[in-house]
């Protein structure tokens, strides 16, 4: 039988039990206001922060690649820490581990509830399998669990006999805490997104769209991975822009930047989806080839600068392209080393010259060749 509240009036001459109600009303209220305001805030100084490391990362898009990468570590998490540790395991469990695991948490959550008595405050308790499926999984699993979450504390209040002045303030209750538990969804789900954003354009060269040369080096390295398994060939090409210093001199640094991007596109539209195209730095570009041998490797260079060579003349601009192919029959040692073979056959081609191309097979007795324009 439910146990009534009695006995003398208290705030404001209202009997305890709607005195108690009134209270944790507003209690809720304030939790639910002091969680937004402390999310609001660290959402403010992450957007501060990535705005911060942007602009520095645009003031340095001319510079060497080595600056770039310095300026986006700043602001990138590192899983040296405990939290960030946590966060990668997780990140890398099966969904339906996840799913359970929290479903199993707002249980066990419910089940102390009950047996402790709703005195002790328990909601922050319900929160973590909300935070869990919502930064893990999506938000609409985050908005499932939080129906779940405020079913169960509902739950505990109605098996636990108190009795509310008026049937219907528990039901407000459960409905304001499932309320806040939106809340929280909702703003976990935008902050991800946000990250996952920044993330991405941390990766990408802001002047022509291209990947940068993190990005790059991190797929060169899964590359290497894949060829020492499967012994799958893999070419790489360093392309470099002739007379690029002379463009910038001559016909201003907004020119230099059109002709960048007009590259850019140009080896963009002529590789195929498989291949990945980056730039490394100033005029330099790297291309990866995967599973890629000497003769596709030519056809798709030989395209690529023909067709530059076109537009670079039609526009008047004394540019030229010089690339090094290495194509990989065997696997180089680390990602340093695949990036200086072909840096280095890249510079034989400026030294001969200008405006060719020279191969070269990584693993077999070939001397390089070269063709020329």
């Amino acid at each position: 039988m439910g146990r009534k509240a009695t006995g003398p009036s208290g705030i404001a001459g209202l009997p305890k039990s709607r005195d108690r109600v009134a209270v944790a009303s507003i209690k809720m209220v304030i939790r639910s206001l002091f969680l937004g305001k402390l999310i609001m805030k660290e959402i403010r100084e992450n957007m501060k922060n990535v705005a911060s490391n942007k602009r520095t990362i645009g003031r340095l898009h001319e510079e060497g690649p080595a600056q770039i990468e310095e300026a986006v570590s700043k602001w990138q998490p590192t899983t040296d820490s405990l939290p960030g540790l946590i966060v990668e395991y997780l990140s890398k469990l099966p969904q339906f581990l996840l799913i359970s695991g929290a479903s199993v948490m707002v249980l066990l959550v419910g089940i102390l509830n009950h047996i402790v008595g709703p005195q002790l405050f328990y909601d922050t308790f319900y929160l973590i399998p909300i935070v869990l499926v919502t930064w893990f999984i999506g938000r609409w699993l985050g908005y499932i669990f939080s129906i779940l979450s405020a079913l169960a504390w509902m739950t505990v209040y109605l098996a636990s006999g108190i009795t509310y002045f008026g049937s219907g303030i528990l039901y407000w209750n459960g409905v304001g805490r499932l309320f806040s538990f939106f809340i929280l969804t909702a703003i976990l789900s935008a902050l991800k997104n946000i990250l996952k954003q920044e993330k991405e354009s941390s990766r990408i060269d802001f002047l022509t769209g291209l990947q940068n040369r993190k990005a790059f080096i991190e797929l060169l390295s899964m590359e290497i991975d894949r060829h020492r398994r499967y012994e799958h060939p893999f070419t790489l090409v360093y392309l470099d822009l002739d007379n690029f210093k002379t463009v910038n001199d001559s016909f201003g640094h907004k020119t230099g930047d059109m002709i960048l991007r007009s590259v850019a596109r140009t080896i963009q539209e002529n590789i195929r989806s498989t291949d990945a195209v980056a730039r490394l730095g100033g005029d330099e570009f790297a291309i990866l080839m995967p599973e890629t041998g000497r003769n596709v490797a030519e056809a798709i260079m030989n395209r690529v600068r023909n067709i530059t060579l076109k537009i670079t003349q039609r526009c008047g601009w004394p540019v030229t392209l010089s690339i090094g192919v290495v194509i990989f029959k065997r696997s180089p040692s680390t990602v340093d080393e695949t990036l200086q073979i072909s840096d280095q056959l890249m510079y034989n081609a400026k030294n001969n010259g200008k405006n060719n191309i020279q191969y070269e097979v990584f693993g077999m007795r070939e001397r390089p060749t070269v063709t020329e324009a």
